[in-house]
C-alpha cells in the first residue's frame, strides 16, 4: 500500500482555477498509474483523469476535458490536478488513487490505494 495525502481544495467562483496536489509515500511512485476520482454529494464517485508511470499517455472524463490537466512530478513523488473554468457542477470531493500495476484505468475498482479527499466548492 502506498499513502497518498491531497491538498489544494477551496472555494472558487464559476471560472476560476485550483491545482489539486497528491504526495505519495514510497520509493516507486514512478511505477504507479494514478488516477483523479470525484464524488458529489448523494451522487457516486466518479472518474476524472488518469495518468501513466511516466507521464506519457493522459486520460480524461469527457466533462472535464480542455478543463483539466492532469501532471506528475516523479521526483517530488506528487501528482497534480490542474483545473481551470471550474463550473458549478464540479463541486465535489476530490480524491487521488494508485494502481501499484502502473495502470492508468478509469474505473476505480482497479486503484489499490486512495486519499482521504479535499473539497473543492465552486460558486455560481
Amino acid at each position: 500500500q502506498v499513502q497518498l495525502v491531497e491538498s489544494g481544495g477551496g472555494l472558487v467562483q464559476a471560472g476560476g482555477s485550483l491545482r489539486l496536489s497528491c504526495a505519495a509515500s514510497g520509493r516507486t511512485f514512478s511505477a504507479y498509474g494514478m488516477g483523479w476520482f470525484r464524488q458529489a454529494p448523494g451522487k457516486e464517485r466518479e472518474f476524472v483523469a488518469s495518468i501513466t508511470p511516466l507521464g506519457r499517455n493522459t486520460y480524461y472524463a469527457e466533462s472535464v476535458k480542455g478543463r483539466f490537466t492532469i501532471s506528475r512530478d516523479n521526483a517530488k513523488n506528487t501528482v497534480y490536478l490542474q483545473m481551470n473554468s471550474l463550473k458549478p457542477e464540479d463541486t465535489a470531493v476530490y480524491y487521488c488513487s494508485a494502481n501499484l500495476r502502473g495502470w492508468a484505468s478509469s474505473g476505480g475498482a482497479n486503484y489499490d490505494s486512495w486519499g482521504q479527499g479535499t473539497q473543492v466548492t465552486v460558486s455560481s
